[in-house]
């Protein structure tokens, strides 16, 4: 599994389209901007993005964008 920020990285190195590339470019400036406190929805609005990136690292990035999100939700819900 890749690290949250490593994933949105390899979208914006290695996804084959322009514009989902540009989305992760985005929510890295957004993520510097305002540290934590944004990783959770930036990760969503990338993952949002990411349906037409097929093969291996494809997935691999979807199931780790997808995994955090679901882990932030979980810690985020009340006990």
């Amino acid at each position: 599994m890749l690290g949250v920020v490593e994933a949105i990285v390899a979208v914006r190195d290695q996804c084959p389209h322009a514009q989902v590339r540009d989305h992760a470019i985005q929510a890295l400036d957004a993520i510097k901007a305002g540290g934590a406190e944004v990783i959770r929805e930036q990760a969503f609005l990338v993952f949002s993005t990411l349906a037409g990136w097929r093969g291996p690292r494809g997935l691999q990035v979807r199931r780790s964008l997808q995994q955090f999100i679901a882990e932030s939700e979980a810690s985020k819900s009340p006990k």
